[in-house]
């Protein structure tokens, strides 16, 4: 346990991290009674310990002291819950850190031990910043526990507009021709801030993109989640999201589409390399005599097959699935 944030990588600019949310966060810890809890989780390296330094940041200047919590022990809820004077207390990497699955056996869970000190009820209001790789590997007393954590802050990967104004920065001028590719390829795959660093760093060295990628620490070791897209020019739309698809596989791909009711009336086949990616869109277009289709006249249940073939396919849109599934839309 520590009060030095120099291990958290500072940016002279702030990229993927809005100032208002750390606003909010301070304006609500002045405006408790209480302790107020606060969790960001998200993938490696797309902006939770900046965003974490940032708050500390805030938290400092408004004359609140550090603390980092990087380290478990037994009794560091009793050892936090003495300190009186209102301070923030940072624990890093808490999924790894307080792991609920090392604990040995027919003791207290790590994460479980802090659960009081987390109801904020005690002496010296805190303000509890959490961060964490997967949010899944906390306890189930955590999520979906406002009382204790007020605030769950999910952290996406770059937009296309995102990495773009990153290179923009980074970039020798000389290279800015070389921001294409990799923002077309940033839309097949989630590239976070650490991958567009080193990337900067080789394109800076004046490597192509295509040959800088090939021995960068950046690997293909998982299939990303699309949305796929069929339109048809009557409007008929068949649609799928979070599919997983290898959109760097050298063979054809066969995905399951929907009609807006449900029902899976087509399939349809593609091959990743037939791609184009629409600058314009930051989509990728799969041309029309690309495209093979099935129908599935046992799933269909809405007539959808009758006025998909009424008309002619339109396009067929791959684009890679960013979008927080666990917030709920009102």
């Amino acid at each position: 346990m520590s009060t030095n944030l120099d291990n958290i990588i500072s940016e002279s600019k702030v990229y993927g991290v809005h100032e208002e949310k750390v606003d909010k966060v301070i304006r609500a810890f002045e405006e408790m009674k209480r302790s107020l809890g606060v969790i960001l989780s998200g993938d490696k390296g797309i902006g939770k310990s900046l965003f974490a330094k940032m708050l500390a940041t805030r938290a400092m200047n408004e004359g609140l002291p550090i603390i980092v919590v990087d380290t478990y022990f037994q009794g560091i809820a009793s050892y936090i819950e003495s300190i009186e004077q209102e301070a923030l207390v940072l624990f890093d990497e808490f999924d790894k850190t307080f792991a609920e699955i090392d604990r040995e056996q027919g003791k207290a869970s790590p994460q479980s031990t802090l659960l009081t000190l987390f109801d904020g009820l005690s002496g010296g209001k805190k303000l509890f910043v959490v961060t964490c790789n997967n949010f899944r590997r906390l306890s189930d007393y955590v999520i979906n526990r406002p009382g204790r954590f007020h605030y769950h802050f999910r952290f996406e990967y770059p937009s296309s507009a995102d990495v773009r104004e990153y290179l923009e920065d980074k970039l020798d001028r000389k290279y800015y021709g070389e921001i294409d590719k990799v923002e077309s390829f940033a839309n097949r795959v989630n590239l976070n801030y650490d991958c567009l660093r080193a990337i900067a760093f080789e394109l800076n060295h004046g490597l192509s993109f295509s040959d800088a990628i090939k021995d960068l620490n950046i690997l293909n070791i998982r299939a990303e989640r699309y949305c796929v897209e069929l339109k048809y020019a009557n409007g008929l739309t068949a649609e799928t999201k979070h599919t997983s698809i290898d959109m760097f596989s050298d063979s054809s791909i066969r995905v399951e589409l929907y009609d807006k009711f449900g029902s899976n009336f087509v399939d349809v086949e593609f091959s990743p390399e037939d791609a184009v990616f629409d600058g314009t869109t930051q989509k990728y277009i799969v041309p029309v005599e690309k495209i093979y289709t099935q129908y599935c006249k046992q799933y269909d249940t809405n007539g959808s097959i009758d006025i998909a073939k009424s008309s002619a396919i339109e396009s067929l849109i791959i684009s890679l699935d960013r979008k927080d599934e666990w917030a709920y839309r009102v």
